[in-house]
């Protein structure tokens, strides 16, 4: 189990008049993940989502709170070595050692965990058959596709068998057909009891993948919930046309009520109803709407 309790991130900058001044990226975020579950974590860009997965792999001291995994806090003295052990860690940015094939990236992966050597090659065949690169063992990771870059990042980061993934953006800039494939890895991943923390820009990421997303808006918590519970929230149909503007959007609990509501409209460009979806609610929470 995760547990965030007012984990704060300030840094020093300066204001428009050039006076040094404290920006906070991260303001008193409290929240639970529990063992298995994939966890989603949304917001705009600059919302606090990369600081807060860096405060969480101890890659940055949080300003003040704390942090929980199995109820012991990371930052405690003598705890990095047994965080680290139960980690890993997909980055947004692709970091391999370019003069390294497959196989010795991997490898070079095991010995920083300490992994013996029998166990670092049946580890090693296991994980690239899981992610189907075997056939590529011996390539340089310079000839490999973006699509086989994003599973081989997974698999270096199971290479220890760490009981939380984190997820930052691991699709980002992949075709459709490779998303749904490490979609499936990540299911995969949490039937095996892994949890999984994942920030995505990609909302129907979330909603397809995650038991519970929350949504960050200017390093504050703005909502937490399951993906069909926002949905019900904000009304379960969508009726959206083309407004004097911009495109305008009402959402309703009942199919009926849509109905009914966009038969009174006059829309040049006509009227869709359709279900709700995540990104409706992303946008009318974090658009400073209010909130649901």
């Amino acid at each position: 189990m995760i547990v965030l309790n007012k984990l704060t991130k300030s840094f020093p900058h300066k204001d428009k008049q050039g006076n040094k001044a404290e920006k906070l990226a991260v303001d008193e975020l409290s929240l639970t993940v529990h063992p298995g579950e994939v966890f989603g974590l949304l917001g705009p860009n600059g919302a606090g989502k990369t600081t807060t997965i860096r405060m969480l792999t101890m890659q940055l001291k949080p300003t003040a709170g704390s942090i929980a995994y199995g109820g012991r806090d990371i930052y405690s003295p003598g705890e990095a070595s047994r965080v680290k052990n139960m980690i890993g860690v997909v980055p947004q940015h692709i970091n391999f050692d370019q003069d390294l094939t497959v196989g010795e990236n991997m490898e070079l992966h095991a010995r920083l965990h300490r992994m013996e050597r029998s166990a670092r090659k049946a580890r090693i065949a296991e994980l690239l058959s899981y992610v189907e690169l075997t056939d590529v063992i011996n390539d340089n990771v310079r000839r490999l596709s973006g699509g086989m870059k994003r599973r081989l990042l997974i698999a270096r980061a199971l290479i220890h068998k760490p009981q939380i993934l984190f997820m930052d953006e691991p699709t980002v800039a992949l075709d459709p057909q490779v998303r749904r494939r490490i979609w499936d890895l990540v299911r995969e991943l949490s039937r095996e009891g892994v949890t999984v923390f994942l920030t995505t820009h990609y909302i129907e990421e979330a909603e397809n993948l995650c038991q519970r997303v929350a949504i960050l808006n200017k390093g504050k918590l703005a909502a937490l919930d399951t993906p069909e519970n926002f949905k019900e929230k904000l009304g379960k149909f969508t009726v959206e046309w083309d407004g004097t503007e911009s495109r305008e959007y009402r959402f309703f609990g009942e199919k009926e009520q849509a109905a009914r509501f966009a038969g009174e409209q006059e829309a040049d460009g006509g009227i869709l109803i359709r279900p709700t979806n995540l990104e409706d609610v992303f946008i009318e929470i974090s658009g400073n709407k209010g909130g649901l």
